[in-house]
């Protein structure tokens, strides 16, 4: 020990410049500390310990093993060329042995998002929620006035009436492709405020269309803009809550994009009964606007190696020190190579990534069946297009979405409490937790049961003209199982790719976005084709085929989520 201690001196004794001297508040022990465990004969010990407590402190209950814990915190082995486990300690022993490597400062940094209080967190989730309500809204609060936009633009086209609702979720199909990357390079909180500013400045567009090619424009840009939120929900929750309790936050966040069609037209059919549908779109402004700037100052940025890398640049602008660096940087790759990386991987998740293309099929159906019974309540219970014999004005057909909320309202509270109360048990039982308990049968198979139900019962009951709150009840159990379905398939992708949320979370919604704005466009010559009742049971008859996949994964998930990786840079 002695001899050590004299090296460590002439160390000290030996001339060094000041500026390559590592960083003094980042990983360096105290001289009395070494003087201390000299007197006591437990030197080694000492400053391994220190050494340990100082540069790998993590959160309570953290687990480096675990496939979903601390989300955004764990670099993605595949991408920095390392194992994750036991047998690959290289990240850690990296932090230990470098002093130059910026991390979490322990369980008390209330820079990392997984430390932060429950009511800090629930705040963040909160603001989301509410963008998550306006953008949707914009899709269709303004359904119930198409009759009277194709008359004002002295247009006569089924398909056009159609395609002016649909092509805004056309652009919540291509949306994603761009926000998650960039969200993944630059963060989530200057996503949120940029798309809310577009947002904004595309619907006040909107308002002033002087033609529907001008309108159509201008929704698709309004739903580019608008899909942040939708994209990005699920990987801050992500990145802020532990799995848990994530099944609740995805059921708060996602009380947005599923109940904003919905409520969105029982509001806007009587607002253009008495302003016009122009004021549709001037409200959606003026609330847009007021909650950007409410955003702005309240929502904090979430995703961790954004933070880090911020906190790693502070330090090397205070300290002089430019080899400081994030723990969870890849210096590996240019920038260019990244941005490429980024922009690959959500097509890579949707194509190459059998999980992830089988639960988006079965999720882009559910939606793009839902959007297909939206954009077609107006003509089943208004016009009489269809042979319905209901006679809706334009306020009683914007009422017909509401049977749609309850159903997803529904959906939401018991589909989400009985997921974390699963995962909750699993944990509390000492056992490790498993994505695929996300899958459970009794959950999926009642879920995906209730689909076709909704649809045979809905589809009939129009089809004979019975009275409408017959259909009714079978929009609601409908849109229960399609939430009960949605919610079982995400949770568990959040589960199985954490670190790659919002990638994920824009493969679904690319398929299902594209699904909600195609699917629609047949809707009506569907209809007259095979006409209400057997349209709707080929819908039912689809979505009964679909009910084995969540079973698939239930079984055989863990082994086929062990195949395929995540693409790195050299596979992009």
């Amino acid at each position: 020990m002695a001899s050590l201690f004299v090296a460590l001196l002439g160390q000290m004794r030996s001339p060094v410049s000041q500026e390559s001297l590592p960083d003094p508040r980042i990983g360096i022990i105290p001289f009395s500390d070494i003087m201390a465990a000299e007197r006591t004969g437990s030197q080694d010990s000492m400053i391994e310990m220190d050494a340990q407590n100082k540069m790998t402190e993590k959160p309570a209950a953290y687990d480096p093993n675990s496939d979903f814990e601390a989300a955004t915190i764990v670099p993605d082995p595949s991408e920095r060329g390392t194992t994750s486990g036991k047998d690959s300690p290289a990240v850690n022993d990296e932090a230990v042995q470098d002093p130059n490597i910026v991390d979490f400062d322990g369980p008390e940094d209330m820079d990392n998002p997984m430390n932060w209080p429950m009511k800090k967190r629930w705040q963040n989730i909160a603001v989301i929620s509410v963008l998550t309500i306006i953008t949707p809204l914009g899709s269709s609060m303004f359904a119930p006035g198409i009759p009277r936009i194709l008359a004002e633009f002295e247009e006569s086209s089924s398909t056009v009436a159609t395609f002016i609702l649909s092509v805004y979720i056309l652009g919540f199909a291509f949306g994603p492709l761009l926000v998650a990357p960039l969200s993944e390079i630059y963060g989530r909180s200057v996503m949120y405020n940029t798309g809310n500013v577009f947002f904004f400045i595309f619907t006040i567009c909107t308002a002033l269309s002087n033609g529907i090619p001008m309108m159509m424009a201008f929704r698709f840009l309004m739903g580019v803009a608008g899909s942040v939120p939708i994209t990005l929900g699920s990987g801050s929750i992500s990145d802020m809550m532990p799995v848990e309790f994530r099944g609740r936050a995805m059921a708060v966040w996602a009380i947005g994009p599923l109940l904003g069609p919905c409520i969105g037209p029982v509001a806007g059919g009587y607002l253009i009964r008495a302003a016009g549908w122009r004021w549709v779109y001037w409200l959606i402004a003026i609330v847009t606007g007021l909650i950007a700037v409410f955003t702005f100052f309240t929502l904090r940025e979430s995703y961790a190696p954004v933070i880090l890398e911020r906190r790693a640049a502070r330090l090397r602008k205070e300290t002089g020190n430019p080899i400081l660096r994030s723990k969870l940087a890849d210096n590996t790759t240019t920038p260019a190579e990244k941005l490429k990386t980024a922009l690959v991987r959500p097509m890579y998740f949707l194509f190459r990534v059998p999980i992830v293309t089988l639960l988006s099929l079965y999720v882009a159906v559910t939606y793009g069946v839902l959007y297909l019974l939206f954009t077609t309540f107006s003509l089943v219970f208004g016009q009489n297009t269809l042979g319905s014999s209901y006679g809706f004005g334009e306020g009683e057909v914007g009422l017909v979405f509401i049977p749609s909320a309850i159903g997803m309202a529904l959906g939401i509270v018991i589909f989400g409490a009985m997921s974390d109360k699963l995962v909750t048990q699993k944990i509390s039982s000492g056992e490790k937790h498993k994505p695929e308990i996300r899958l459970t049968p009794f959950l999926t198979i009642p879920a995906g049961v209730t689909l076709p139900i909704g649809l045979f019962l809905y589809g009939w009951t129009t089809h004979y003209g019975v009275h409408w709150i017959v259909p009714m009840i079978g929009v609601v159990i409908f849109c229960f199982g399609l939430m009960g379905i949605m919610m079982a398939c995400q949770n568990y992708l959040l589960d199985v790719y954490p670190q790659n949320a919002a990638s994920v979370t824009a493969a679904l919604a690319v398929l299902r976005s594209l699904a909600g704005a195609l699917l629609p466009l047949g809707a009506i010559d569907m209809y007259i084709a095979l006409g209400l009742g057997w349209g709707n049971s080929l819908l039912g008859f689809i979505s009964l085929g679909l009910i084995p996949i969540p079973l698939l994964f239930f079984l055989f998930g863990e082994r086929i989520r062990g195949v395929k990786k995540v693409p790195t840079a050299t596979e992009a």
